[in-house]
């Protein structure tokens, strides 16, 4: 059995957000306005994790459904959703292999956070984009996102604060390797009771930046294809943005 790379992550991975039940409105707002103008009444987060955005798609009106190659994540997000009364169909899958699992036709498929640059390699990224397409309903949608950018890229740089309130800080400490990045996460518990801290750490063999990912998802098949920087639905800028959300269509 494969290792399971968030085994002993999956528990502090929700530090990253300030509540579970309290989404960024701009994000909030950018899926709501994307799914309502492409008719979105479903929807399979194919890298769901901790189960957040199975959450914030079911508050919009969705009919959801979450997949992971994580069990501990998948264990999370049951738990996470399960505190708010709900009880969503989760199964572990591997992305690339979506419609052995799945004989419907979604109007969206997401796959979130740099999960893409998780694969070892160009030939798995095309597999899984293959994969997404053929579980989408014809106009259907993939929705991509991730942190790691081409100014990131450029910049490359050495630390990066993602988390700091009064009493837990995170920071990514980025080692560059090659065409890949190593990212260990340093979490520092500083409150009056918690003095402690603790690492993870996780490989990506291969860093996918936006003119990677366009060609990826031609040769996958999707002809309609938008780039994002911000969740207000700004054009994407090598130059300038900290984020890349791709909206693709077949």
């Amino acid at each position: 059995m494969a290792h399971d790379t968030y085994e002993n992550f999956a528990e502090r991975y929700d530090l990253f957000f300030d509540k579970f039940d309290r989404h960024d409105p701009e994000r909030r707002a950018f899926f709501r306005k994307l799914f309502t103008e492409n008719q979105v009444l479903n929807a399979l987060d194919c890298a769901c994790g901790t189960g957040r955005d199975l959450h914030l798609f079911h508050s919009l009106g969705c009919e959801v459904y979450g997949s992971d190659i994580s069990e501990a994540m998948l264990a999370r997000a049951q738990k996470n959703l399960s505190e708010h009364g709900l009880n969503l169909p989760l199964q572990k899958v591997d992305y690339r292999e979506l419609p052995k699992h799945y004989d419907m036709g979604f109007d969206a498929v997401v796959c979130l956070s740099t999960s893409l640059a998780e694969m070892p390699n160009e030939v798995d990224v095309l597999r899984a984009l293959r994969s997404m397409g053929r579980v989408l309903r014809k106009g259907g949608i993939l929705v991509l996102t991730q942190m790691t950018t081409d100014k990131q890229w450029e910049k490359k740089p050495r630390f990066i604060t993602a988390v700091n309130n009064r009493d837990f800080s995170r920071v990514f400490v980025i080692d560059y390797i090659k065409k890949g990045a190593r990212y260990n996460i340093l979490d520092i518990f500083h409150s009056d009771d918690n003095l402690d801290f603790k690492v993870w750490s996780i490989n990506y063999d291969r860093i996918l930046l936006k003119d990677d990912i366009d060609r990826l998802l031609k040769a996958a098949g999707f002809r309609i294809i938008n780039y994002y920087g911000s969740y207000e639905f700004e054009p994407y800028s090598k130059e300038k943005s900290d984020m890349l959300i791709i909206v693709a269509t077949m």
